[in-house]
């Protein structure tokens, strides 16, 4: 006898985004007087004047949950419809249970497959890729995929390298069956030879991360990954509406706007009031661009990131 596989749809797209921000503020001249820096310093290596810091009740798991509630919201389905949860993170508290069973329970979900994924800054990707090929092969048919960090909890706050860097948020997207795929092939990677630039290792609890072979890194290696990205969706650069970047540095966004040519199109700066959120940058600052009317549905974006490992992927998507 043969195994039966299921068949799925011809493609997938996002159906519907949700994010979540801290209330509480934190300038740089707030950082700047605990550590030896100042705002002109920090605006000019990170373009970053102001960080989203959750407060000390809250978890991972509650700005997952704020996150997904307002994407199953906008997505017109009922929970009962969500047959997998896949949340990315690198900055859970609990190692068990993971931050995607917790939120499937919140919010009520049937039985669904739920797992975490750590792919660091790179995660919403992977995960929105992972949700992606779940549908196309009919292992799944609408996948809330989250990517939330509380990284304030594993910031060294008298490391002038990290802590102005690194901020706390959670973004979502719900992601369904479609016969027009609306999210490309997956472009990813990592090069495991950098896997000691960025860390947070067991014998330290604190994010680590060798900022200049970081910038080094992204500048010249990203930008052939945003290509092939568009090269497998069958596009080019010049075919996209947005550029969505892992909110890393301000500096490294620019540098790619300019390798890419995509100086003309829509471009995601919310690394300047949100800060550096990891696997939460790309969705939350998607849910902003579609909120404020930048981008529009069924525009073009191309989203890309990158992070400890060193981890990348890229894939072009329609906006919902």
């Amino acid at each position: 006898m043969s195994i039966v596989l299921p068949s799925g749809p011809a493609g997938a797209r996002i159906l519907s985004l949700g994010d979540y921000r801290p209330t509480r503020v934190v300038g740089n001249d707030e950082i700047a007087r605990r550590v030896d820096t100042n705002d002109q310093w920090i605006r000019e290596r990170t373009g970053i004047i102001e960080r989203r810091i959750a407060g000390d009740s809250e978890s991972v798991a509650d700005m997952a949950t704020e996150a997904a509630a307002k994407a199953l919201a906008g997505s017109g389905l009922a929970a009962a419809d969500i047959d997998l949860v896949i949340a990315a993170t690198c900055s859970a508290q609990d190692r068990l249970p993971g931050i995607g069973t917790v939120v499937a329970g919140r919010l009520g979900l049937d039985a669904p497959g739920a797992y975490d994924l750590n792919a660091a800054c790179a995660g919403f990707c992977y995960a929105l890729a992972a949700a992606a090929d779940a549908i196309r092969t009919g292992n799944a048919r609408h996948v809330l995929v989250i990517g939330a960090e509380k990284l304030s909890d594993i910031t060294d706050w008298d490391d002038r390298a990290t802590c102005i860097i690194f901020a706390d948020g959670a973004g979502a997207a719900v992601v369904g069956p479609a016969d027009s795929p609306g999210i490309g092939p997956v472009a990813w990677g990592s090069d495991g030879g950098r896997n000691d630039t960025i860390t947070c290792l067991g014998t330290d609890p604190y994010l680590r991360m060798a900022g200049p072979a970081v910038f080094r890194w992204a500048t010249t290696s990203l930008a052939a990954v945003g290509r092939r990205a568009c090269e497998l969706a069958g596009l080019g650069t010049r075919d996209l509406d947005a550029l969505i970047l892992h909110q890393a540095n301000l500096r490294i966004l620019d540098s790619l706007v300019r390798s890419l040519d995509v100086r003309d199109k829509v471009i995601a700066r919310d690394i300047v009031d949100t800060g550096n959120t990891s696997a939460a940058s790309i969705p939350m600052a998607m849910t902003r661009l579609k909120d404020r009317g930048e981008i529009a549905s069924g525009d073009l974006a191309l989203l890309l990131a990158f992070g400890g490992g060193l981890t990348y992927a890229g894939q072009v998507v329609r906006i919902p």
